[in-house]
């Protein structure tokens, strides 16, 4: 009997043991998570994240992909910095600033040629008529540090407004933007869809510089500006290449779909409440602006040597110093994506 026993409970660790070793490399892989903070996933200048994740391209491509918000780009790059993400969805720019505080990141795929950015004004105050009435005024942006601070900041230098002239106000997006320009918190503010729409539907405020397109983008700063992307430190791309391109695959091919599909087809793969209880502004603001999303998730041509130019207008930290553009991107992934 002891035997038999014996045998059995052998048999049961060996039959335990095979499916231990066939469930492994699965387990591994589930394991394998790759953490994304998007700078406030329910902006639509960030939409190829939730998109990707909705249209399940991250599982096609065998990816266990951990979306996280994060109202400010400023902030996401700083967890990025500390190893408790993989990347970052925020805007281009940041791979210059950092290349000047001598860190190396590099946009993996392009996902914007155009901030969709817009410049509000409180309806409060009808005297802003400019960047050069920004003088005494208290300005709202996503986050000290944050792209639409850089945006702010330029326009503001660019039509003789001193930095110290005015005041950036760091108010987030959506509801908190919306309470500082209803409160007189901020004069004016820069932001983006669906925040633009329903601040104008409230009439809270009235577009004052508009970069939601190419063309109102080259008019206000000068040329072809890459924004939205997915950012990652060299040294993480490097090492793990197969994985980047599995990423680059997945959004690449949330381009396409962006590229080849109406807004109402893609709102549809939307969550329910990144519209705010306005579905048919969240689709007509969507079908203005998303000519500004790359069809490939290659960067443009023209673009980093204008967002350069843009920051050494204002920055010290970039003033002067010897920026490698080819280090802050690659094309190396989106090219070779299926």
């Amino acid at each position: 009997m002891t035997l038999k026993r014996n045998l059995l409970c052998s048999m049961g660790f060996a039959a335990a043991l095979a499916i231990g070793l066939m469930a492994g490399p699965q387990l591994a892989a589930a394991d394998d998570k790759i953490s994304i903070m998007v700078g406030g996933y329910e902006k639509q200048i960030y939409l190829p994240a939730k998109l990707a994740e909705g249209l399940g391209y991250f599982k096609d491509e065998g990816l266990n992909v951990e979306l996280l918000n994060e109202p400010s780009g400023v902030d996401a790059e700083d967890e990025m910095l500390a190893g408790n993400v993989q990347g970052v969805v925020g805007f281009y720019d940041h791979n210059i600033d950092l290349q000047a505080k001598g860190k190396i990141t590099e946009s993996v795929v392009q996902f914007s040629q155009a901030p969709g950015e817009v410049e509000m004004v409180s309806t409060k105050h009808p005297e802003i008529k400019g960047p050069a009435d920004f003088k005494g005024q208290n300005l709202g942006v996503t986050g000290l540090g944050s792209s639409t601070n850089f945006l702010t900041q330029y326009l503001a230098v660019k039509n003789g407004v001193k930095l110290g002239e005015f005041t950036s106000v760091p108010v987030g997006a959506g509801d908190t933007f919306i309470a500082a320009m209803e409160q007189d918190k901020i004069q004016a503010g820069m932001t983006t869809e669906p925040t633009i729409t329903r601040l104008i539907k409230k009439n809270d405020a009235v577009p004052l510089i508009d970069m939601r397109t190419i063309e109102g983008t080259k008019t206000a700063l000068g040329g072809t500006y890459p924004a939205a992307c997915l950012y990652m430190t060299a040294d993480w791309v490097n090492g793990h290449k197969d994985q980047v391109q599995k990423l680059a695959n997945a959004f690449v091919k949330t381009l396409h779909f962006i590229h080849d599909h109406s807004a109402e087809e893609i709102a549809a793969k939307m969550p329910k409440d990144f519209m705010v209880g306005d579905p048919d502004g969240y689709v007509k603001a969507l079908a203005a602006g998303k000519a500004m999303f790359t069809s490939d998730g290659v960067m443009p041509e023209d673009g980093p040597k204008t967002v350069l130019a843009v920051l050494s207008a204002f920055k010290k930290e970039v003033q002067g110093k010897d920026i490698d553009l080819s280090k802050t991107y690659t094309t190396e992934f989106v090219k070779a994506a299926k």
